[in-house]
C-alpha cells in the first residue's frame, strides 16, 4: 500500500473546488495556489479518505455543508493574509 495514492484529506478537495469558484486558478500564480492552499488547509481540521465515494454516501449533508462553510471562511482568511503580505513594503533601515 502506498500512503500518497491511497489515502488523502478530502478538505483538499473542497479548497480547490473553492479555489475554481472563485477563479483564482486563472488569476494566481502557482505558487499563489500553494501557498494558498497551505494556508486554508492548515485551519481546517484534516479529514482523511480513501474513495470520493464515501463521502458522497457516508457524510450527512448538514456536515458537509459546514465543511464548505469553514473551507469558506478558511479560504478567506488566507487570501487576506497573502493580499496583506504583498502589499507590505519593506522600511528603510535608518
Amino acid at each position: 500500500m502506498k500512503l500518497d495514492n491511497d489515502i488523502h484529506n478530502y478538505y483538499e478537495h473542497l479548497v480547490t473546488e473553492r479555489i475554481t469558484e472563485l477563479g483564482l486558478d486563472k488569476s494566481k500564480s502557482d505558487d499563489y495556489l500553494a501557498d494558498l492552499c497551505c494556508l486554508a488547509l492548515n485551519q481546517v481540521p484534516p479529514r482523511y479518505i480513501r474513495f470520493e465515494v464515501d463521502m458522497a454516501f457516508y457524510l450527512p449533508l448538514s456536515e458537509r455543508k459546514q465543511m464548505e462553510m469553514n473551507v469558506e471562511h478558511a479560504v478567506d482568511k488566507a487570501l487576506r493574509y497573502l493580499d496583506q503580505a504583498k502589499n507590505k513594503t519593506p522600511t528603510a533601515s535608518a
